[in-house]
């Protein structure tokens, strides 16, 4: 039958209790208590309706089975290292009575507003033991959901003074920014304002790439299993060079299938529209790709979607590496984050996209101006903003992966192809009248069996890091592991900043084409439509001097930028309190990963390299060489952290940090490396790349 799947007999009672929008789950118990989901449409409910919407909640949870629920945040600095990327406590909704009978306890305040300690979170300064108070409260745009004997309440996580202590809040400030500006510009090119009373909502769509390794084989992984990433291992005699894996047929003799099939049912379950799956490029590489939606809510959908391949993956004798790049010289792992901007409702009902050129001419009177506009607008952001665009993209992982040839390289310029392109450079040449209308071809493959067939005029750019995709930018360089908050406050507040800057031109008189020219002229060399991965190229964009930040410890370092912090503070997004905290625990972060791997690399050496080494059967004098250069190795990594310790300045330490990671460590891992390559199987106590990337080759057991 076509609804096969087991949990389809209740999915639909199970579905999110919608917050932020009509859903049929909410009206159901709504009703209940003589209320609709009407009443969620204004996030005032939470002062004068929390009662009933609690309420309700509780009947929804208790008709699922469950009996619980936690206010549901998300720290800094989580990357790699926490499970879920979430903070959460879960409390029974129960009580004893005085006749010592439970009973459900479940209050309007209890939904709306937690307390807990926030000194113990990543808050750079922000909080300590002495001023330790960490508050939460419902985010009202993001859906909460069930998953088990849990409910689980998105919130934002602020301290006593109300400084952001999460990655969810500078994102909601962002989307108000960019609301409320580009509202005023919409409304400064012609759109009516019975169009725009809701403003506008920022969507996404995020795709997830992740590997699946024998669990075996990654419980022997001292360094998978403390920072996701091998120090060292020898290349397997095949890699991804045969163009084999990717979107090949997934293989019924090995568990990745059910696994797959299994996270996407415990996905659907919680209403995550996990819609696509396939292998991706590398051995034993996949992707999940969802439906698009606003971005907090899909932010959420998205952390809940990691947190749930790595347990699945784990009952069918897998290990999940979200990391970005847990194996050398094959694919690392990203997450394209698929951004546009549209209208929250309109007054026929229907929302339209800004970067859809066709929905912009229709919805401002036929203003030809306006689409240029809008474009003219985010190529201006991303020429002057790019380093903000690089911080949010330079979580420790990625650092191997940008411009590995999978992930574009951390020159931030933008592809919006020869047909936009040519429409543009004759929009700033004078030609300001004609209405963009994409191109398309037709496809003739010369035979019957398949028709003509129409394309988009443009090819796909997978080099570019900010592509224009078809009404939307893809912010392709984004890292596997992330939270996503960052990469949306930094595209939300450089368009907030530059649709307000254009708005005020345009309503001191000038004309929108004059502005969109200006800035058009003024940003053209950020648009390049090339191969980003040829030297020659890279050469060239450096030169015309689009943003360039190779190094992610400097990317972070540029969030304490003068122009950077006036940026966030005159958007309401971050106070300067703010960034400072945040570059703080971002340099924070990235010693401490770099500090995780660099002992387990010590470790490592000593408890299977050596010994290895020494039981392998080499000549002496091989043998002697090879554990004099170990034990230098070791002695370099462990004098490089006892430096790294001795600074006090997060900043410097993070620079220290990065010298020990791509220099002194890559160095010691081709000694590692060299040994692997002549101990004899037998003798290697560690799985190997060869154990570890091949499924459909391997059986489940590396030993």
């Amino acid at each position: 039958p076509f609804f096969s799947f087991p949990f389809l007999s209740f999915l639909f009672l199970s579905f999110p209790f919608h917050m932020s929008v009509k859903g049929a789950v909410a009206d159901k118990f709504l009703a209940n208590h003589g209320a609709t989901s009407a009443l969620l449409a204004d996030p005032t409910w939470t002062e004068h309706s929390s009662d009933i919407v609690a309420s309700a909640v509780l009947d929804w949870a208790t008709a699922n089975g469950a009996y619980s629920y936690c206010h549901w945040f998300q720290p800094m600095a989580a990357s790699g290292v926490r499970h879920g990327l979430t903070g959460q406590v879960q409390n029974m909704m129960l009580k004893f009575n005085k006749e010592n009978e439970p009973e459900f306890d479940f209050k309007g305040k209890d939904l709306i507003r937690g307390e807990t300690d926030g000194s113990s979170f990543p808050n750079g300064g922000l909080r300590a033991t002495h001023t330790a108070g960490g508050y939460l409260a419902v985010d009202t745009s993001s859906s909460i959901f069930l998953r088990g004997d849990v409910v689980f309440v998105p919130s934002a996580f602020v301290s006593y003074y109300g400084a952001a202590l999460d990655e969810k809040t500078p994102l909601l400030r962002s989307n108000q920014a960019v609301s409320e500006n580009g509202t005023r510009l919409l409304k400064a090119l012609g759109a009516q304002d019975k169009d725009l009373e809701e403003g506008l909502i920022a969507n996404i769509g995020l795709e997830q790439e992740f590997f699946l390794i024998p669990r075996d084989a990654y419980l022997s992984r001292l360094d998978l299993q403390m920072a996701g990433r091998t120090v060292m291992g020898k290349n397997a005699p095949r890699g991804q060079e045969m163009c084999d894996h990717y979107m090949a047929a997934p293989s019924m003799t090995t568990p990745a299938l059910a696994c797959m099939q299994q996270i996407q049912e415990e996905c659907w379950k919680m209403g995550i529209p996990l819609k696509t799956r396939h292998r991706e490029v590398a051995p034993n590489q996949y992707e999940f790709a969802p439906l698009f939606g606003v971005n907090t809510g899909q932010i959420d959908q998205n952390i809940m979607v990691m947190q749930v391949i790595e347990e699945v993956a784990a009952q069918h004798g897998l290990a999940a590496l979200l990391e970005e790049k847990p194996f050398a010289d094959i694919n690392g792992s990203g997450k394209h984050n698929n951004w546009s901007l549209a209208s929250a409702k309109t007054s026929d009902g229907k929302s339209f996209n800004l970067m859809d050129p066709a929905d912009m001419y229709a919805r401002t009177n036929g203003n030809a101006a306006a689409f240029p506009s809008v474009i003219a607008a985010l190529v201006a952001g991303f020429e002057e903003h790019g380093d903000i665009l690089r911080m949010a993209i330079s979580n420790p992982g990625n650092e191997f992966r940008l411009g590995a040839c999978e992930a574009p390289p951390a020159i931030i310029s933008t592809y919006l192809g020869d047909d936009m392109t040519n429409y543009l450079k004759a929009f700033k040449e004078g030609d300001t009248g004609a209405e963009y209308n994409p191109g398309k071809k037709t496809l003739d493959l010369g035979t019957k069996s398949v028709q003509p067939f129409q394309v988009p005029a443009e090819d796909r750019n997978r080099t570019s890091p900010l592509p224009y995709g078809g009404c939307r930018f893809e912010f392709r360089a984004v890292g596997s592991a992330v939270n996503c908050s960052m990469v949306n406050v930094a595209l939300n507040t450089i368009a907030a900043e530059k649709f307000g800057e254009l708005a005020e031109r345009i309503e001191s008189g000038e004309s929108a084409a004059a502005v969109a020219t200006d800035y058009l002229n003024k940003s053209w060399r950020v648009i390049f439509n090339g191969d980003n991965y040829n030297e020659d190229n890279q050469k060239m964009l450096t030169r015309r001097g689009i943003w360039r930040i190779d190094s992610g410890v400097e990317a972070n370092h540029s969030i304490v930028m003068d122009k950077n912090v006036e940026l966030f503070e005159k958007l309401g997004v971050m106070t300067k309190a703010e960034c400072e905290a945040r570059e703080t625990i971002l340099h924070d972060h990235y010693v401490g990963y770099v500090e995780l791997e660099a002992l387990s690399m010590v470790d490592m050496i000593n408890q299977h390299v050596i010994p290895s080494v020494k039981n392998a059967g080499l000549g002496e004098a091989q043998t002697s060489e090879f554990l004099a250069d170990l034990d230098k190795s070791v002695k370099i990594v462990k004098d490089a952290m006892s430096k790294i310790h001795a600074e006090e300045e997060p900043y410097e330490k993070a620079k220290m940090a990065r010298v020990l990671r791509l220099e002194t460590m890559v160095d010691v891992r081709e000694v590692c490396d060299s040994a692997e390559e002549v101990v004899p199987e037998e003798a290697w106590t560690l799985a190997t790349y060869k154990d570890m990337l091949f499924l459909d080759q391997n059986d489940s057991t590396w030993m």
